[in-house]
């Protein structure tokens, strides 16, 4: 019996054993591409900030040529080879249609050759755009109008320029199809009052996707939510009867507790005679000090008794 139990728990510890080694590889299998991915961008970054300048023998010719004709002309062409470019902007420089290794250059003061150097600047400050206003369907098959503002900065020059022809118009491009594609997935409530977490996976997902142009998203914004008038209608209908029911409820929980309080008072009332009279004129004072011009007395019910026995 000793050795049947034994081989029952090790073949539950080997199938624990197996299920534990299947789900590790099940996540090493997603996380693969991934990670496969970062790896082939920082391959490509690396590769294009530290670009090898072999521009053959003609090239080589080419640029000593330049050189010569800087030398030759030296006092002007000074102004010719110095650049400057100010603190928030970068230059990529292209010698002979290829960039020039170490990447960006900037700020201050840089040397490029005649003929053969051309160069591109790159603003390197936060760039902010309005994202026009988008009519989208939601979940619960509700049409609105939404728009909103993104802000991103170039984080590297060197891909915003080798990578994609114009940073700036595909980013405003994408902004337009992503925030369609989120609010798709959004019911109308989710819209309303989660509007913080939609910028925020907005804002993963733009900056996922423009990683690779050398572009960071700082910050999504959703600015306004215009809903159908017809909705807006009801809407409204809605909260003013919600309003109406609710006040409703007050005004005869109000009536119950004044009810009880008077149910209260008379129990008091009815053990003492007298204070009856005494609330008589408490209350014929109260009357008098509001300055009325009529002032009704109450008098006690027994001396009417009299007149009627007579």
């Amino acid at each position: 019996m000793e050795g049947l139990h034994g081989n029952q728990n090790s073949a539950a510890l080997s199938g624990r054993t197996r299920y534990s080694v299947l789900t590790s590889e099940n996540m090493a299998d997603h996380s693969e591409p991934s990670l496969t991915r970062s790896r082939t961008n920082d391959k490509e970054r690396q590769a294009l900030e530290e670009a090898d300048s072999n521009i053959g023998l003609c090239g080589w010719f080419l640029v000593l040529m330049s050189i010569l004709l800087t030398l030759a002309t030296f006092p002007l062409s000074i102004w010719m080879c110095i650049k400057i470019v100010k603190e928030y902007e970068r230059a990529i420089i292209f010698r002979l249609g290829r960039i020039l290794k170490g990447g960006a250059k900037g700020p201050g003061l840089f040397f490029v050759l005649p003929c053969t150097d051309t160069f591109i600047k790159v603003d390197m400050r936060t760039i902010s755009f309005d994202i026009p206003p988008q009519e989208v369907l939601t979940k619960d098959s509700v049409t609105v109008s939404v728009d909103g503002v993104v802000y991103y900065r170039v984080q590297n020059a060197t891909l915003a320029v080798a990578n994609i022809t114009n940073a700036d118009a595909a980013t405003r491009l994408l902004s337009q199809t992503t925030l369609r594609n989120v609010l798709g997935t959004k019911n109308l409530a989710e819209i309303l009052s989660d509007r913080e977490e939609i910028a925020h996976s907005m804002q993963a997902t733009l900056d996922d996707a423009t990683d690779d142009w050398g572009i960071k998203v700082q910050r999504v914004e959703i600015k306004d939510v215009k809903l159908p008038i017809q909705l807006q209608r009801a809407m409204a209908a809605e909260a003013e009867a919600t309003r109406e029911a609710r006040a409703k409820v007050i005004a005869a929980e109000g009536e119950m507790n004044a009810s009880r309080a008077l149910k209260e008072a008379s129990l008091v009332i009815a053990e003492s005679p007298s204070g009856l009279q005494l609330r008589y004129l408490q209350t014929l004072n109260t009357i008098a000090a509001e300055k009325n011009s009529t002032i009704i007395f109450p008098l006690p019910i027994e001396m009417l008794q009299v007149f009627t026995n007579k």
